[in-house]
């Protein structure tokens, strides 16, 4: 998705993973892909810089989409889409 797609995404959660290093992020997005609905998008906060491609390799590996990043402030906002 384009940034100007990923900005107008409707978001059910955001987790905060800025504080770990990877794994980190990866486990809490596992975590919280739970709690959100089929077809709904969780937002992974992440300081880490390989978070991005785990991230993207976690969800081809599993079957979720992952729709891709936005650059924030010293960290990244990481959009999944659960899809099973």
């Amino acid at each position: 998705m384009s940034p100007e797609e990923l900005e107008k995404v409707s978001v059910e959660k955001v987790v905060d993973a800025r504080g770990s290093a990877c794994p980190g992020p990866l486990l809490e997005a596992k975590k919280g892909i739970g709690t959100v609905g089929i077809d709904e998008v969780l937002e992974i906060w992440s300081g880490d810089e390989s978070t991005k491609q785990t991230m993207d390799r976690w969800c081809t590996k599993v079957g979720h989409e992952y729709l891709g990043f936005l650059a924030a402030d010293g960290y990244d906002r990481i959009f999944v889409r659960r899809k099973k």
